[in-house]
């Protein structure tokens, strides 16, 4: 079984949060059937935004459930978790309400990566008030998505800062 990300838009499809989890539940159901799961859906504030993280067998069947749903695929691919236990993000007990993409240099390696990762995560302790939940890494090495809980977006970009990472883009999640 592999991870896959898919970015889409949840716009016209639903517009509040409930409507949303029913959707996942609805979605989860469906996966089921096929011997997949979603791991988690993040959704912008505005409904714009839409994050499945989906464990399947593959590109097709993590993608075809959704597309049935009529939603509209914009992105799918294969990623890696980082900085937390699949397990652990299956019980979806952590909050988590910002996400940052940095889309990742085109020489850096997944071993880089994770050095680098390791390297640079202490210094979130320079940050007390944001707390990183855990980072999906495109296996392609073209983009990560980091997930925290913070107060505000100044504070997110503090702790970017603090383990010197860039920052291409925050999207403000539904908490």
């Amino acid at each position: 079984m592999g991870l896959f990300l898919v970015e889409s838009s949840l716009s016209g499809i639903v517009s509040t949060k409930q409507e949303a989890d029913q959707k996942a539940a609805e979605l989860q159901a469906k996966l089921g059937e096929k011997e997949a799961a979603l791991i988690e859906l993040q959704v912008s504030k505005d409904f714009s935004r839409s994050f499945f993280i989906v464990e399947a067998t593959d590109k097709e069947t993590a993608s075809s459930v959704l597309q049935e749903a009529g939603i509209t695929i914009e992105l799918i691919k294969d990623v890696r978790l980082v900085g937390d236990e699949l397990e652990k993000v299956k019980q979806q007990q952590d909050v988590v309400n910002y996400l940052v993409e940095w889309n990742l240099p085109e020489d850096l390696t997944m071993d880089q990566y994770l050095a680098r990762k390791k390297k640079n995560s202490v210094h979130y302790e320079e940050v007390p008030e944001v707390a990183f939940a855990r980072t999906y890494v495109c296996e392609d090495m073209s983009k990560c998505l980091c997930f925290y809980d913070a107060p505000d977006e100044a504070a997110v970009k503090r702790a970017r800062e603090a383990v010197k990472t860039p920052i291409d883009s925050i999207t403000e999640i539904l908490g």
